[in-house]
């Protein structure tokens, strides 16, 4: 039976003389309708594509132009990279001098309060010298005070017992040997 079905419905495609029945306004029509889509391409190619391709072109090149800008930034920032690096290398070198200054300054002052000080302390020293001195010079003029006191209190003795005078001669010259130069300048 399926076969049978099959030439049927081959014998109604085949009716008429039309294979799947066209006929002349069907073929017009599908003409027509392609002839409208046609022309509705062309519309909207003019209306919408070439806008479109306009835009896409705009944005293409605007693109092409950031890229590039992009480039060229990136080249300026090498370069100022590299600008910059070449500064912090010259800083570097410039605190390096000038540390080295400072340090040259500072061994400088440092030597020269030293000096100072050497100087300083010779000073104290002489004062102190000059005052050892002065004392020695009074401790002997107070020595020679009390040697006087003591020859006067010997002579008031002397005038006392009323001895002679080889006695009293004999009594000065102890006195002074006593009293002389080596013995009160060994004390």
């Amino acid at each position: 039976m399926n076969i049978l079905n099959a030439l049927g419905s081959a014998s109604m495609l085949l009716t008429d003389g039309h294979i799947f029945e066209l006929n002349a306004q069907l073929v017009n029509d599908i003409i027509l309708q392609g002839i409208a889509i046609f022309i509705l391409f062309f519309f909207l190619s003019s209306v919408l594509f070439e806008p479109v391709k306009k835009v896409l072109s705009n944005r293409s090149e605007k693109i092409k132009n950031d890229i590039e800008s992009a480039a060229k930034d990136k080249e300026e920032a090498a370069a100022m990279k590299a600008e910059y690096d070449e500064k912090l290398k010259a800083i570097d070198k410039e605190r390096e001098e000038i540390l080295k200054a400072a340090r040259k300054a500072a061994q400088k002052r440092e030597t020269l309060i030293v000096e100072e000080a050497n100087a300083e302390a010779a000073r104290i020293m002489d004062r102190a010298n000059q005052e050892i001195e002065l004392e020695k010079s009074k401790v002997s003029d107070e020595m020679r005070k009390e040697i006087v006191r003591v020859a006067t209190a010997m002579a008031a003795k002397i005038v006392e017992q009323q001895i002679d005078e080889s006695k009293q001669n004999a009594l000065i010259e102890d006195t002074l040997k006593e009293m002389g130069g080596s013995t009160w300048l060994s004390r």
